[in-house]
C-alpha cells in the first residue's frame, strides 16, 4: 500500500509538473503563464494564504496605509489578495463593499511588488432585471446574457468594462500584472442568478465559454488565470455538472463555511476533509491547479480553530491557496464580520501558530517563491 501511495504521489507531481505547465490562454503574458507554473509548483511545497480586501480595511479601521489585520497578527502580509468587481459593469466608483476600483487598482499593484497574487471575483448585477446578483428571478436570466438573447448587447458591454479594469493593471515599467478572475462563483448554488435552479447546467456552461473566449479573443486580455468554483458539493458528479470544460479553466475549487458553535469541528474537518480529496483526484485527471477559494469560520470563536480544526483539514492536501474571507466588522444592520483575526481576538495566538508551520506560506516565504519569473 505505501508504495502504491507514492507512486500515486509522483503521478500527481508529474501531471502537475511547473516545467511543462500552460494556461489555457496560449497568448498569455509571460508573468501570467510563470504565475500559472508557480501555483502549480506549490502543490509539491505548500500553501499559499489568502484573505479578501486585505488591504483595504479591517476590524475598527479602513484605508490607511500599510494596514492589514494579517500583518498585525503575524507580522507579515498575506500571500493571496481577495478582491470584487462587482459594481464596475454599472459605471459605480466603488465596488459592492464600498472599496473604491482606484484603490484596488493600487492594492493590486502593491501585492504584485511584493511578489504576493491577487484573485478577483464578480458578484454582477442580473442583466436582465436590473438587480443585484442575488436576484435569482427570472430563471431567463442567464439565458438572456448568451448570444442571440435580449441581454446579450449588454453583457458584452459589461465585459467591456471588465476587460478595460483588467489591461488597466501594470507595473510602472508597463508590464501587465497577471490575476486569477473568479467569475461566477457558487454555480451550484441557487442565491445568484447564475446558479443552481435558476438556469440548466448548459446555460452557465454556454456563458462561461462566452466570457473567456470573448476576453482572451476578442479583447485580448492576456493576463487572466480562470478560476471554476462550486459551493459545497455532494461528490465529483455535482462538481462537474457546470463544468464548461478543460480549454476554458485554469484553477477549479469550491467554497465553504463553518457555521455553528465549535460542537461542529469534527463534522466540518471530515467534510472539508472529503472535498478537498475529491477536487485534487479531478485536479489530477484534468490537470487543473486545486484551490480552496473561499473558506472562512464567522467571529472565530475557538481561541485554537486554526491549529486543531482548519489546519488538520488541510495538512495532507496538495492545493495551491486558501483564501479566508473579509473583515468587514460592523456592518449597518448590526451584524459583526471578521474571518481571520485581529489583535486581541481571541484565536489571534493560534492563527500565529498556525501562519509560522512549514506548509502554510505568507508574504516572507511567498515572495521566495519567485512566482513571475521562473
Amino acid at each position: 500500500m505505501k508504495k502504491l501511495a507514492a507512486c500515486l504521489f509522483l503521478l500527481v507531481l508529474y501531471r502537475h509538473d511547473p516545467v511543462t505547465a500552460q494556461p489555457i490562454d496560449k497568448k498569455a503574458t509571460r508573468e501570467t503563464k510563470h504565475l500559472y507554473a508557480g501555483l502549480k509548483g506549490m502543490l509539491s511545497k505548500g500553501i499559499l494564504f489568502g484573505h479578501q480586501d486585505d488591504l483595504a480595511y479591517g476590524v475598527n479601521w479602513k484605508y490607511q496605509p500599510g494596514r492589514s489585520d494579517v500583518k498585525e497578527v503575524s507580522a507579515q502580509y498575506p500571500a493571496m489578495y481577495g478582491w470584487e468587481l462587482g459594481g464596475l459593469e454599472t459605471d459605480m466608483p466603488a465596488n459592492l463593499d464600498t472599496v473604491p476600483f482606484k484603490k484596488i487598482k493600487q492594492y493590486i499593484h502593491d501585492a504584485y511588488q511584493r511578489g504576493g497574487v491577487s484573485t478577483i471575483s464578480w458578484h454582477l448585477n442580473n442583466p436582465l432585471t436590473g438587480k443585484s446578483a442575488w436576484d435569482p428571478a427570472p430563471a431567463g436570466s442567464v439565458a438572456s446574457a448568451l448570444p442571440g438573447g435580449e441581454k446579450n448587447k449588454l453583457y458584452t458591454a459589461w465585459l467591456d468594462k471588465i476587460a478595460g479594469f483588467m489591461l488597466s493593471l501594470k507595473t510602472n515599467d508597463g508590464k501587465y500584472i497577471p490575476v486569477i478572475f473568479r467569475p461566477f462563483h457558487e454555480l451550484n448554488g441557487s442565491w445568484f442568478w447564475w446558479g443552481g435552479k435558476n438556469c440548466t447546467p448548459g446555460e452557465i456552461k454556454e456563458l462561461w465559454r462566452f466570457t473567456v473566449g470573448y476576453l482572451r479573443d476578442k479583447k485580448n486580455v492576456h493576463n487572466l488565470l480562470y478560476a471554476f468554483n462550486t459551493d459545497r458539493f455532494s461528490g465529483t458528479e455535482e462538481y462537474q455538472e457546470r463544468y464548461p470544460g478543460d480549454e476554458w479553466v485554469d484553477i477549479i475549487g469550491f467554497d465553504i463555511y463553518q457555521k455553528g458553535d465549535i460542537l461542529a469541528n469534527d463534522k466540518f474537518i471530515a467534510v472539508l476533509d472529503k472535498s478537498l480529496t475529491t477536487l485534487e483526484t479531478i485536479a489530477t485527471e484534468k490537470n487543473k491547479i486545486p484551490a480552496l477559494t473561499e473558506f472562512g469560520y464567522n467571529k472565530v470563536p475557538d481561541s485554537s480553530w486554526w491549529t486543531n480544526v482548519f489546519y488538520r483539514a488541510i495538512e495532507k492536501h496538495h492545493i495551491a491557496y486558501v483564501l479566508a474571507w473579509r473583515n468587514a466588522g460592523a456592518k449597518p444592520r448590526g451584524e459583526v464580520e471578521y474571518y481571520v483575526p485581529f489583535k486581541g481576538q481571541e484565536s489571534e495566538l493560534d492563527f500565529k501558530k498556525f501562519s509560522v508551520l512549514n506548509k502554510i506560506f505568507l508574504q516572507r516565504k511567498c515572495r521566495q517563491q519567485h512566482l513571475y519569473r521562473q
